[in-house]
């Protein structure tokens, strides 16, 4: 004889241990893991402050994302306490979770009582669809998406570099990109500069890099920024951004970059490219070296030639950009392990990736200092880059 779904219910609740809402909050403040299992539309009403969402048909695909640890105190809710209680004791007997706990009565009840309701911002139709494959990438989700809406990126070049990783950001979603590039579109640019095309050779490119974005993702605001970086532009220019993608091709604003990005605290996403050669690394100050610990003085000149005296390969760029993009992404939605304190160098001829590990220098000139330190005289006031490089040569 089957039993009816109160009988079943009844059953699944003798197995698990239930929670009363008042007792949910007061634990809201000890680090406890609040997990909210309804559908994205019913969440979007209003859930309890700081809970992550995992729906539950994604649960057991998805729960090592927000609770890695087995042991960690759980609470999961519903609408009502029902499919809470189901997926409690998924949680308990099928996935070894220790200390899983379903709050009675769901949010209804948790409302009833009178307990705060946090009503989270919600992506329109048009930005569900566009971004469906986000939304479905535990780590990302809905709250990651809206992070990146709310970003604001500062692309240094719309070159080589620059082209990939704008168009990967705005198909991403990042809400504001600023392009800081002081040239015109050449012939010689479209091997390697995808963002641009033939049809807008003379055009300046942060003009053509914002028609490109813009047919892309129309949502996307472009800051741009049509002058060459100097000391005494940079500190306005960078000031404001949550990320900057350093694809600048010279040393002197290269230092330049990693002084004031360290002074304002701004992680800088790095690469650099030569023939079939490929850096990558991200300098979160104060978190990780910054660019001055990797490489105190600029080498010599004849160690370090331009693309435009030894050319690159036209594909290697779009390589590298690709991995500045991705590590942008990381930074903004607060996943997986940035390259901080890690060199990556990529060899496209033997299709090889190596990992050097990069230490802060105690001895820095730059990230050594506490920044308390830094006086406001000093904090827009840099020495002569252009000579520091050429002295080092």
């Amino acid at each position: 004889m089957s039993r009816s779904s109160a009988e079943l219910l009844q059953i699944v609740k003798g197995e698990i241990e239930e929670i009363d809402p008042s007792n949910v909050h007061e634990l809201l403040e000890e680090g406890v893991v609040v997990l909210d299992v309804r559908e994205s539309e019913e969440v979007s009403t209003g859930k309890i402050p700081g809970a992550k969402h995992v729906p539950r048909s994604y649960l057991e695909s998805r729960i090592e994302s927000v609770a890695p640890d087995r042991s960690c105190n759980i609470i999961i809710y519903c609408a009502s306490g029902v499919r809470s209680a189901y997926a409690a004791r998924t949680l308990a007997c099928d996935l070894g979770y220790k200390n899983v706990k379903s709050m009675a009565g769901g949010i209804t009840l948790w409302k009833d009582r009178g307990y705060q309701v946090e009503v989270p911002r919600t992506l329109t139709p048009e930005q569900r669809e566009r971004y469906s494959r986000h939304l479905l990438v535990p780590e990302v989700g809905p709250e990651g998406q809206q992070k990146l809406l709310d970003a604001k990126v500062l692309l240094l070049g719309a070159g080589g570099l620059g082209s990939p990783t704008a168009l990967y950001l705005a198909a991403a979603g990042v809400g504001t990109i600023g392009v800081v590039d002081d040239d015109a579109v050449d012939l010689s640019n479209l091997q390697r500069q995808v963002i641009h095309s033939t049809e807008r050779i003379g055009m300046p490119k942060v003009d053509s890099a914002e028609q490109s974005i813009k047919a892309l993702n129309p949502d996307v605001r472009v800051v741009k920024h049509p002058v060459r970086l100097t000391a005494k532009n940079i500190m306005e220019i960078i000031n404001g951004w949550d990320v900057v993608v350093d694809g600048v091709d010279n040393f002197p604003t290269r230092y330049l970059l990693n002084d004031a990005s360290v002074r304002l605290r701004i992680p800088v996403v790095s690469a650099s490219i030569l023939g079939f050669d490929g850096q990558l690394s991200v300098f979160k100050p104060y978190e990780g070296p910054c660019y001055r610990c990797l490489f105190r003085e600029p080498p010599p000149a004849e160690l370090a030639p331009s693309c435009g005296a030894n050319g690159v390969l036209g594909v290697l760029p779009g390589t590298m950009g690709l991995l500045q993009a991705t590590e942008v992404v990381k930074l903004i939605v607060g996943v997986g392990d940035p390259a901080i304190g890690r060199l990556l160098l990529y060899d496209a001829l033997a299709a090889t990736l190596t990992e050097v590990k990069v230490r802060r220098d105690p001895d820095c000139p730059i990230c050594s200092r506490d920044p308390a330190e830094i006086t406001d005289e000093e904090m827009g006031v840099f020495p002569d880059y252009e000579a520091f490089c050429a002295a080092a040569g």
